[in-house]
């Protein structure tokens, strides 16, 4: 970051520190005291600022609300055994921020009203990031169109925002999960490969009637055939298939995710073989049915590494190894979070110190 930026500071007049119960951190729920602000008009970014969570003020007319102009990231904030803070891999969340505006026809935000915005944001607000083991902060980058207009174009203004939540782990169990065959998450060309708030709307009606069975998350297949596996509703999917770690190749219907990379990197660093390719429906089950499959796992930044129990397909239910037998998952969540953790050396230079 070569120029410190003009960033306005309004503290909130009561912190809801003492009033917050770090034991019960449902994802989502609690913010911290404060949020930051940028504006864009007239081709650049300005007023920037710290200032009390709350509402905004807007027009019901706003390009966002009828259009669809949103995307958003999401990344992590980690108090480390020394006591020190950092984000974890925050260059990786503000590349593929750009990568999703650009493809929404949205302005890019620069890298250094992206990083110092964390760093004003978390200054201010240190006390909110937890000390117990397996939680953290949890940072909420989002950018929505703000025309106040109706005409079917991209919008010439813009609201970027960063919100931070305390937060514990994201799932409490193995997950049961479905193989979706009827509704589709993304297609080829489309946006799946960005994190627009559309992609998560459609998601929901089917995720919804999933619950009904049961079910904690969707296995969304690829739209055309339903044939090939590409990634769950709030993460990436990775298998362990006769010792080699393999996952759903990125594409224009895949999310590259920052998770996902990394878990990928430390396994090439173990020594494992990593592969990266389509994963169809059939390798899968006929896998489980084998043995060949020994491992299934979520990996995203709120749900980190999840095992997979349960994966249910056409009516039948088809149930994995138990977790706690999975060397190959937990030995990579287990180095994962001793980095972020500062427990063990960061020897790829992941950690951004606050």
């Amino acid at each position: 970051m070569n120029e410190t930026l003009d960033i306005t500071i309004t503290q909130a007049d009561q912190s809801r520190l003492t009033g917050t119960d770090f034991s019960q951190l449902p994802f989502g729920k609690v913010f911290s005291d404060h949020m930051f602000i940028a504006e864009y008009k007239d081709g650049e970014w300005s007023n920037l600022q710290v200032l009390p969570y709350g509402p905004i003020p807007m027009s019901p007319a706003i390009s966002a609300l009828h259009y669809g102009q949103a995307i958003f990231e999401g990344l992590k904030a980690y108090r480390q055994a020394n006591g020190k803070i950092n984000v974890f891999r925050a260059d990786k969340n503000h590349e593929r921020f750009n990568k999703s505006a650009h493809r929404m026809a949205m302005p890019a935000i620069p890298r250094e009203i992206f990083m110092q915005g964390i760093a004003a944001l978390l200054d201010i607000d240190e006390k909110w990031i937890p000390s117990q083991d397996g939680y953290s902060l949890y940072i909420r980058p989002v950018m929505y169109a703000t025309d106040p207009y109706l005409g079917v174009r991209a919008s010439e203004t813009y609201t970027f925002a960063l919100l931070t939540t305390p937060t514990g782990p994201y799932y409490s169990q193995p997950l049961k999960v479905k193989i979706e065959t009827e509704y589709t998450r993304a297609d080829d060309g489309g946006v799946g490969f960005a994190k627009t708030a559309g992609n998560y709307a459609r998601s929901l009606y089917p995720f919804a009637e999933a619950q009904k069975e049961g079910y904690d998350q969707l296995i969304w297949t690829d739209a055309a055939t339903h044939e090939y596996i590409e990634e769950a509703g709030t993460a990436n999917l990775i298998f362990v298939i006769n010792g080699k770690l393999v996952t759903p190749s990125v594409r224009s219907t895949v999310l590259d995710g920052v998770t996902r990379d990394t878990i990928l990197t430390l396994a090439k660093k173990a020594g494992i073989e990593v592969e990266e390719r389509r994963v169809s429906v059939k390798e899968i089950i006929e896998g489980i049915n084998d043995g060949s499959v020994t491992d299934a796992f979520a990996a995203g930044t709120a749900a980190t590494v999840t095992p997979i129990g349960e994966i249910g397909y056409q009516g039948s239910l088809y149930k994995l190894s138990d977790p706690a037998s999975r060397t190959i998952s937990s030995g990579i969540a287990k180095t994962l979070n001793d980095i972020r953790y500062g427990l063990s050396e960061d020897e790829l230079g992941w950690n951004w110190t606050i």
